[in-house]
């Protein structure tokens, strides 16, 4: 006796059948439960246009439970930090010196900030010891991360290259090369040092630099010095990665 269907074309109609009830679907699982990142401002608005002036008052951000954020201060005239909901204000004093404050009661002309309330910890990998490898290990770590997300380091570095923003009083911007006049850039050696960052494909030219999918800010642990971080060499034996979960 023939059968109406061979053994391959039964499978084949129970699978479609499977798939038509929706069985077959499959959902991504994604790290959506931290809240949206926020953006005030847009960095290249203050390099071309010379919108110096403060587009957001830090005291007027509500939530400051878990709250990281960072830009520059308005008419570029120091750095901006906010960890764990603690706000810090970096200045110039001389090419060697600096004050850091602890301090809400500023602006800044483009600022990211979100909240986080609590952190994954990660082991870097050996490899990652730059801001180029620590960029690309992200955008391969993170690719059922919603974007964009903030991150942070703990540990020590072997060295860190940061400036402060420096402008003087009453210029105006129209470029980069202008909006870096009076940038104070410091070395630091071996240091145990925060690094909070924010990570993002879609946001350069506001608050990343067009180069780049990180805006990275530095704080040593004994908070004497803080600023916008352009060079590292991190210990990844002694330094962990952090990323946000629910």
């Amino acid at each position: 006796m023939n059968n109406r269907f061979t053994t391959p074309s039964l499978l084949l109609l129970l699978l479609l059948s499977f798939l038509s009830c929706g069985g077959g679907e499959v959902t991504a699982v994604t790290h959506n439960a931290y809240p949206d990142v926020q953006v005030a401002g847009a960095m290249k608005n203050v390099m071309w246009k010379g919108e110096l002036a403060g587009m957001i008052r830090l005291e007027d951000i509500e939530n400051r439970e878990g709250l990281y954020g960072l830009g520059p201060l308005s008419y570029l005239q120091g750095e901006l930090l906010i960890n764990d909901g603690k706000a810090y204000v970096s200045r110039v004093v001389s090419d060697t010196a600096m004050t850091v404050e602890e301090s809400f009661a500023t602006d800044a002309p483009f600022l990211v900030y979100g909240n986080v309330s609590e952190w994954e910890e990660q082991e870097l990998p050996s490899t990652v010891t730059n801001s180029q490898a620590l960029e690309s290990h992200l955008d391969t770590l993170t690719k059922s991360y919603k974007r964009p997300f903030v991150f942070k380091l703990k540990g020590e570095v072997r060295s860190a290259d940061i400036h402060i923003q420096n402008l003087p009083a009453g210029s105006k911007v129209s470029s980069p090369e202008e909006a870096h006049r009076g940038q104070t850039n410091y070395e630091l050696g071996q240091a145990q040092v925060e690094i909070i960052g924010f990570f993002s494909t879609e946001h350069q030219g506001i608050f990343t630099h067009h180069d780049s999918y990180l805006h990275l800010h530095l704080i040593t642990d004994d908070k004497t010095r803080m600023g916008h971080l352009d060079a590292v060499e991190l210990n990844p034996e002694k330094m962990k990665l952090y990323l946000p979960v629910k």
